[in-house]
């Protein structure tokens, strides 16, 4: 293919591609759509280019059909979004006038605590379970647990002490405890 022939199927490509694939990468970078939300339409026109210099170096684009040119059209503009996104320009933090309003402490140890206490709960029996969960975070008194699910008692402080040894024990093999 002659140099001119490949210009003027990209011109031919742009022509009938062009205006849906800057409202594509628009819509992508305006709403994030998962790939770069919050990054604004700043750039639209440089992917839309780079796009297009990407089909221009690949003869093979120029020449396929419309339907299969557009969507490997759209796949290198979505794929250029994405890299944007991710690359290191985008990471940099921007100073701002406005103090911080409020630090908020990190809660990542409370989640994780969360996860492996009910991890732990899941192991016990279902009898186990309800007692251990309305007496420590119901907060129930044994004569009250005890008319809640129709036994004595003797048994419920069994049960208590049963499931937290089985909850201790599980949590020693999650290496939460000694």
């Amino acid at each position: 293919m002659t140099s001119r022939s490949a210009d003027e199927l990209l011109q031919a490509l742009y022509r009938e591609h062009g205006d849906a694939l800057t409202r594509y990468v628009r819509h992508l970078k305006r709403s994030g759509s998962g790939v770069a939300a919050g990054d604004g339409v700043e750039g639209v026109e440089d992917v839309v280019q780079e796009t297009m210099v990407r089909a221009w170096q690949r003869p093979n684009v120029l020449e396929r059909a419309p339907d299969s040119a557009r969507a490997w059209l759209f796949t290198v503009a979505r794929n250029l979004v994405v890299d944007q996104a991710r690359s290191a320009r985008n990471r940099r933090e921007t100073g701002t006038d406005q103090p911080v309003e409020r630090a908020e402490a990190d809660r990542t140890d409370a989640v994780l605590d969360r996860i492996v206490v009910a991890d732990a709960l899941a192991s016990l029996t279902p009898d186990h379970r309800r007692v251990v969960v309305d007496a420590y975070w119901l907060g129930h008194t044994v004569s009250e647990i005890a008319r809640r699910h129709d036994v004595p008692e003797g048994t419920v402080k069994s049960r208590l002490h049963y499931g937290l040894r089985a909850i201790r024990l599980a949590l020693q093999e999650r290496g939460v405890t000694r």
